[in-house]
């Protein structure tokens, strides 16, 4: 797989459930269909909140990565 290049970075670090996903909500519709959302998160629901939030909007989670207590979700809108 090709290296993901994001066109906006969306850092909700420090944000508990639900802002991380209202915050995600609201910044998908700042990019392009296609394009792809860097988010930095720290909240461990997100893990699941993130990719629950893609799916019933009809967005995909391309990768997830971990890095010690920093998540980052990288989402493309698909709609």
């Amino acid at each position: 797989m090709s290296e993901i290049k994001p066109t906006k970075k969306l850092d909700v670090r420090g944000l508990m459930c639900p802002m991380p996903v209202v915050k995600l909500s609201s910044a998908i519709n700042e990019v392009k269909v296609g394009e792809v959302i860097e988010v930095l998160a720290t909240d461990p629901g997100s893990l699941t909140d993130i990719p629950a939030w893609a799916r019933k909007t009809g967005n995909e989670v391309l990768k997830i990565d971990k890095e010690g207590n920093v998540i980052k979700f990288y989402v493309k809108r698909l709609k």
